[in-house]
């Protein structure tokens, strides 16, 4: 039987490691100590594989609580996700372990460079305008 889905591996975790961002713990009123950043990645994963909401994440399990979890979402703003993806895409195809035929291109995510191509405005069928419908 295999581990846990949401437990990070040791492996997984130095890539990881390095992409998070430092926090500075203020010198004056420091408050807690934060909780260690492996432990909420897995609390995150362990949300997310089992669905249930943030804070009914078990605190027994030591992930921290659900809020905790939660707030360190801010590493998508931090572009860690983005990150991650790439060195996981460049090591994979460095190995020759990815299979690009079947890669499609989401275009939503491309940007039209100057709004891209307008096509000509089309002619209506109807007599008139639509009716209201408010």
């Amino acid at each position: 039987m295999g581990a846990s889905p949401w437990i990070v591996s040791d492996d997984l975790w130095e890539r990881i490691e390095p992409l998070l961002p430092k926090r500075e713990r203020r010198f004056r009123y420091p408050g807690r100590k934060p909780v260690p950043d492996r432990q909420v990645l897995c609390g995150i994963l362990f949300v997310l594989h089992t669905g249930i909401q943030w804070e009914h994440l078990p605190q027994e399990l030591g992930f921290g609580s659900g809020m905790t979890c939660w707030r360190r979402l801010d590493w998508n703003e931090a572009g860690v996700w983005q990150q991650l993806h790439e060195v996981l895409l460049a090591e994979l195809n460095a190995a020759a372990r990815l299979d690009w035929s079947g890669a499609v291109v989401d275009s939503s995510h491309v940007r039209a460079l100057k709004g891209g191509f307008r096509p000509v405005r089309r002619q209506s069928t109807g007599d008139g305008p639509a009716p209201s419908t408010t």
